[in-house]
């Protein structure tokens, strides 16, 4: 049985955090560059023991619609949210064109069973 997990904004550390029983086991480290309408996602981190469960996955999700209700673009620094966003294509347009940061989407199709 998979405890429950709830995803949570810390904004002082510069994270979106996934905490199970009240410990955090994973996060997108996040910077929001002064001034501008972005959000620079740098790379996600999930404990070796919760690998496997969908974290990560959920993480990046929360990030992403929690930038598209803020109205902010992104810049993508992270390899595995360049992987979500090609298997979720959705979300493609949050990447700032003028600034999309060095992990790039990957043009293809989603692969089956992307969740």
């Amino acid at each position: 049985m998979n405890p429950e997990m709830n995803v949570q904004k810390n904004s002082d550390s510069g994270s979106y955090e996934a905490v199970v029983d009240g410990q955090v086991v994973g996060m997108i480290v996040y910077h929001t560059p002064r001034g501008e309408q972005r959000v620079t996602l740098s790379h996600t981190i999930v404990e070796p023991e919760y690998r496997g469960r969908g974290i990560a996955s959920r993480l990046v999700k929360h990030a992403l619609d929690d930038l598209r209700a803020q109205g902010l673009k992104l810049t993508n620094y992270c390899t595995f949210v360049a992987d979500y966003i090609a298997d979720h294509p959705e979300y493609k347009e949050l990447v700032d064109s003028r600034f999309p940061g060095r992990a790039t989407v990957p043009d293809r199709a989603p692969r089956e069973g992307a969740n």
